[in-house]
């Protein structure tokens, strides 16, 4: 059991410094995406207003959502594995 509580735990910060990274990385990602298509415009209003209301919208997507994923598909896989291993 001792070795169960262990692989949750380092489990869970291993895909807590995953999913930290990828967000980061993401939202990086579309911000130079947002300052290229500002760029490449004819350079509608304001810059920062631009890229803030981009922002916004890559909050509320589904793409974000998407990136938790990164906890939900080891769980799932391991608890196969462990059934695939004792069940069948």
């Amino acid at each position: 059991m001792l070795a169960f509580l262990r692989l949750v735990v380092f489990g869970f910060l291993i895909l807590t410094v995953i999913y930290v990274v990828v967000s980061f990385w993401s939202r990086a990602t579309r911000r130079r995406k947002l300052e290229q298509e500002w760029q490449a415009s004819d350079r509608p209003g304001d810059k920062d207003t631009y890229i803030t209301e981009g922002m916004a919208q890559y909050d509320r997507s589904l793409r974000r959502k998407l990136i938790l994923l990164i906890y939900v598909l080891p769980v799932v896989a391991v608890a196969a594995i462990i059934y695939v291993t004792n069940f069948m």
